[in-house]
């Protein structure tokens, strides 16, 4: 589903801070080389991601579902000095391609990729999170957020893509898919948790941005 038509679309991506080379490169492999390509945060998500990090400073940062590696990049542009992104992906065939970027990037010292399964991962961290992005399988969405939340520092930020679902969290509940039921769970407990202050954006897919007071 397009949430705001093309046209405006294109007239926000004109006037919006440009995407790197580098990135403009993997953007432009991504939809070339991979499958489903639009899992890429792309051009404006990519940009707004970039701004929130650059406003946060974070010295941790854990993205779950790292893709082709281009929004972990936009992250680490704000990172604070000596700061570190933390990302896990479970697709080990995409791993070579997000690498290669990673290491031609000034952030590569920065950024440790984990591959594996993230419920499995993140209780081996021992980090308290200062901004995480979740972006993988939906079916785990409350999951994560129920491993982390008992991490996360005061005045830190959980971010999680996707949440309007192609506009299917506004359809019939009793006509719901597993998916599109976890992701309504999913923004219904955040909007509950008094713990959390957020804002549902309706950027591309959806973005949900919970500050942890």
């Amino acid at each position: 589903m397009d949430f705001i038509p093309e046209k405006i679309i294109n007239y926000a991506e004109r006037h919006t801070t440009e995407e790197s080379e580098l990135l403009a490169d993997l953007n432009r492999a991504t939809w070339t080389k991979v499958l489903q390509p639009r899992m890429l945060s792309g051009h404006i998500q990519g940009r707004l991601l970039s701004m929130f990090s650059k406003m946060i400073k974070p010295k941790r940062v854990l993205e779950i579902g790292t893709y082709t590696g281009y929004s972990a990049l936009c992250l680490a542009e704000g990172l604070a000095e000596n700061g570190e992104i933390h990302t896990i992906d479970k697709n080990e065939e995409l791993s070579h391609i997000m690498n290669s970027y990673f290491d031609q990037s000034s952030f590569k010292k920065n950024i440790k990729s984990h591959i594996g399964n993230a419920l499995e991962i993140i209780p081996t961290m021992n980090e308290n999170w200062d901004l995480v992005f979740i972006d993988a399988d939906k079916e785990n969405y409350i999951n994560y957020f129920n491993l982390l939340i008992d991490k996360m520092n005061t005045n830190s930020f959980i971010i999680a893509d996707n949440v309007l679902w192609s506009g299917k969290v506004i359809e019939d509940s009793s006509e719901f898919d597993e998916e599109t039921r976890i992701l309504d769970e999913f923004n219904k407990m955040i909007q509950e948790d008094n713990r959390l202050e957020n804002i549902l954006l309706p950027i591309r897919d959806g973005l949900m941005v919970a500050r942890v007071k």
